[in-house]
């Protein structure tokens, strides 16, 4: 599949869901009063795919990896977020869950782009 927008990337498309779901669920009511926490959760979320959008746009692979880096420990602050919304019971163990492992499949997914890229840099080598 040959990627065009930044919008083809899988990974992105993840970051994005996962950025929804963050934002959907700091809307409710204690969470939406604890104004640091929300800000920092809905940052680290909108970092991932902002990232990955933005390294599209790099001149290199080596600069667009950079970038996905920085994206996918996004989606790690995220998960490490999460426990401190947990532990002040704004959000539900379930709740916790879904966005926990959406990020880890987010992380995941930069994680096999970064590593095809890397395989792709080391073909172009003579």
């Amino acid at each position: 599949m040959r990627i065009n927008r930044f919008e083809d990337i899988e990974a992105w498309q993840l970051a994005r869901e996962l950025t929804r779901k963050v934002y959907g669920m700091t809307k409710k009511a204690e969470f939406a009063r604890d104004f640091g926490l929300k800000r920092q959760i809905q940052d680290a979320a909108g970092s991932s795919m902002h990232n990955i959008a933005e390294g599209f746009d790099s001149e290199t692979n080596p600069e667009f990896i950079r970038f996905l880096r920085y994206a996918k420990r996004s989606c790690t602050e995220v998960q490490s977020e999460f426990y401190v919304a947990l532990d002040q019971q704004y959000i539900t163990k379930s709740g916790f869950k879904n966005v926990y492992d959406h990020a880890g499949r987010t992380r995941a997914a930069i994680r096999g782009f970064i590593n095809y890229l890397l395989g792709y840099e080391k073909e172009k080598q003579p």
